[in-house]
């Protein structure tokens, strides 16, 4: 068994969809809309075949996102090397984006930073 894909709902799909192609190399499908709900979707593919599906539809709720919450923490990403999670975190942060802790090697071992992005959700960039 497997995990066919995550799914997130943004509040801007086109940029979410950039954030995805531009730093973590997504290639996304050409995108999906209900013309009778207004719901709106592109599912974005990996390097190894894992998937994450943006959504977005008109009336949705933006509730404040605290780091420490109930439901989905963070999605990570590997990126195959110490060098490349320093790289990316250091490109993200000239960019503007918070960097939420990192890089650093935590105490179960992984090699991570936390970046606060899409949104106001966290993305964690690992080895």
């Amino acid at each position: 068994m497997k995990i066919e894909h995550a799914a997130l709902y943004v509040n801007d799909l086109e940029a979410a969809k950039d954030f995805f192609v531009r730093y973590l190399d997504a290639v996304p499908n050409e995108g999906y809309h209900n013309l009778r709900t207004d719901f709106r979707s592109y599912f974005l593919t990996f390097g190894e075949g894992a998937r994450l599906e943006l959504m977005n539809k008109p009336g949705m709720s933006d509730l404040p996102k605290p780091a420490v919450r109930t439901g989905y923490a963070h999605i990570a990403f590997s990126v195959g090397s110490r060098e490349k999670v320093e790289e990316l975190t250091a490109r993200l942060k000239a960019d503007g984006y918070e960097i939420l802790s990192g890089p650093r090697t935590t105490g179960d071992g992984y090699y991570e930073s936390c970046v606060l992005a899409v949104e106001g959700n966290q993305i964690e960039i690992t080895v």
